[in-house]
């Protein structure tokens, strides 16, 4: 086990990476026909808005999340949990 301390930030980087790291491998899949369930993004849109006369907002959140993403998150999440 290494000396590093496990916290909150670190398990944040590890995911981006592997998260990052799933999206690039599911780009350079994409042209594999036998594969394209892997490649088949979803996505998940979050949209909230308020008027409140004094103070108005708009905010917009757009997830595209494919296999080779999620096994990324996963994957990551495993690594960080040996670290």
């Amino acid at each position: 086990m290494s000396g590093m301390k496990k916290n909150t930030f670190t398990l944040i980087v590890f995911l981006i990476v592997g998260l990052i790291a799933g999206i690039i491998i599911g780009q350079l899949l994409a042209p594999v026909p036998a594969l394209a369930f892997l490649t088949k993004s979803a996505q998940i849109t979050w949209e909230p808005k308020a008027d409140l006369q004094v103070v108005k907002y708009e905010f917009h959140l757009l997830v595209k999340l494919n296999l080779c993403s999620i096994l990324g998150l996963v994957g990551a999440f495993l690594l960080y949990r040996k670290v």
